[in-house]
Parts: C-alpha cells; structure tokens; sequence
C-alpha cells in the first residue's frame, strides 16, 4: 500500500533519467563542470568577472528538462559544493505552473520523492509559516504533476549528506510577502534559499540572450523593479528574494546565462536559463 502523504515524483524518465545510478552521475557531472566553468561564463556574460560566491545564502536555478538546463543548474549548486555539509534545510520557492494560487502553496506531504530517494519536508517550519502569513495556505493540488520543485531535488540530494525541505509554489504573491516569507531563513547559516526559474520563453536565440542580459543585469544589482513579469516565470519568488537581498546588504553573482539554443534544441524558440548565488 503506498503512503499518499508521500509526493511521488511526477517526472523521473521525463525531465530526468529515472534510474538513479545514471541519475546521480550525470548530476554530479554536472556540477563538476560547472565548478569549473562558472566563473569564465560569468564573466563572459556579464563583464564584471562573476564567478562562484564563497559562502551563498541563495540561489536562483533554472527547472527545465536536464537535457536543456541541467548544465546551468549544476552552475548554480556548483557554487555551494564546497560547504554543502553545512545545511540542514532548504527552502525551496518555484511557480505554480498548473493550478492558480492565491498567495502561495503549502503541501502536507511528508516527503517528496525522486529516484535517488526521499526528502523529508519540515512540516514544523510549514506550520509556523501558516501560522505567521495568512498569505500562505495548503494546496495539495498544485504540487501534483509539477516539476518546479522536483526537478531541483536531485542536485540538493547529491551535495547535502542530510536535508529537511519547505517546499513552497508561488502564485499571486508580491514580493514584499515572499521576502517576509524568506527573511527568517536568511539569517539561519544552515538554511539554503532556493529559488526555480527559467528565464525568457520562446523568442528568438538574439532576442532571448538580450532579454535575458537585461534580467540578469537586475538580479545581480539587486533591482527587482526592473523585472517583468515575461522575463522570468518564477519572476515574483526572484522579486521577493531581490527585495531581502538588498535590504541585508547582499552580493548578487550570475554563475552562468545559456538558453535551449546553446544546449540542446534549435534557436528560432528558445527559452533562457540563468544560474545565480548570493551572499
């Protein structure tokens, strides 16, 4: 008999290879190449010599298919491999991209599972959050047949010898109340904020990597008045975590910015992924 409190994966042998020996090697290749290649795209794409930050509180990675942003994703939790040990919790924000909600969604699962095993969600820390934000409730739904927080797992799984997850879908949120929602978390050292998002969806390759310059250049200076909401899908997660980043005084990095057209797929429709630390 299978636990229903458990949120199966929705796409293992999708999004990813489902057989977790195969799993685990392609994400730790991953992010070995991106421990090593991070900091010459982060100064190719944004000509200030960003690279890896030391000691990350944060970090933005795209959620696509590991075939299209799996290389960009591993420059983003390339950034922590050095003190992943360090956390015990990860908050784990991304777009609800298959049920409207308001405000943002809770799950009472217990766990959420991938092929490389299960994570324990810290069910004390979601009903504290209930308890404190009346913005957020519980909506199991939203989490059925979503990859935004899935898709993530296997690289926490990989980097961190043992995590509990909150794992939160956004929706009709501003970015004061995900910042409120964040703020307690930034100041615990073993906590991991992390953000889901891809970046621009199906322009042209040109057109793509301007936009996408153009929103990186806001993350990394911290300025989430200057993002729209069509320059990324998680653009009211990544707007509440810029709003607490520059009221504590932190440092934004771009690690890596490729789109489908640089990895794999043609580049008349492309869509933008970014990888981002801060600290």
């Amino acid at each position: 008999m299978t636990n229903p409190s458990i949120q199966r994966p929705a796409v293992a042998g999708m999004f990813y290879t489902g057989d977790p020996v195969q799993l685990n090697a392609e994400v730790r290749g991953f992010i070995a190449a991106g421990r090593q290649g991070a900091q010459g795209r982060g100064a190719a794409n944004t000509g200030t010599g960003d690279g890896p930050s030391t000691h990350p509180r944060a970090l933005i990675a795209p959620h696509a298919g590991y075939v299209f942003s799996g290389a960009v994703a591993g420059s983003a939790y390339a950034a922590i491999a050095d003190d992943a040990a360090r956390f015990d919790r990860v908050v784990l924000l991304g777009p609800a991209h298959r049920v409207p909600v308001r405000g943002l969604a809770a799950s009472s699962a217990s766990a959420f599972e991938t092929p490389l095993g299960r994570v324990p969600v810290d069910q004390d820390e979601v009903e504290r959050m209930l308890a404190a934000h009346p913005w957020i409730s519980r909506l199991d739904a939203a989490f059925d047949n979503e990859h935004c927080i899935e898709v993530q797992l296997p690289f926490l799984q990989v980097l961190l010898e043992r995590f509990s997850l909150v794992p939160l879908l956004v929706g009709a949120a501003s970015a004061q109340q995900v910042a409120a929602i964040l703020e307690p978390h930034w100041d615990r050292d073993a906590t991991l904020i992390v953000i889901s998002s891809d970046l621009s969806h199906y322009l042209d390759y040109a057109s793509a990597q301007a936009l996408d310059r153009k929103t990186s250049e806001a993350i990394r200076t911290l300025h989430p008045e200057r993002l729209a909401p069509e320059q990324a899908c998680g653009h009211d997660a990544i707007a509440g975590l810029l709003q607490l980043a520059a009221a504590r005084g932190a440092t934004g990095r771009v690690l890596d910015l490729r789109n489908s057209g640089d990895t794999a797929g043609p580049r008349d429709r492309v869509v933008g992924y970014g990888a981002y630390a801060f600290s």
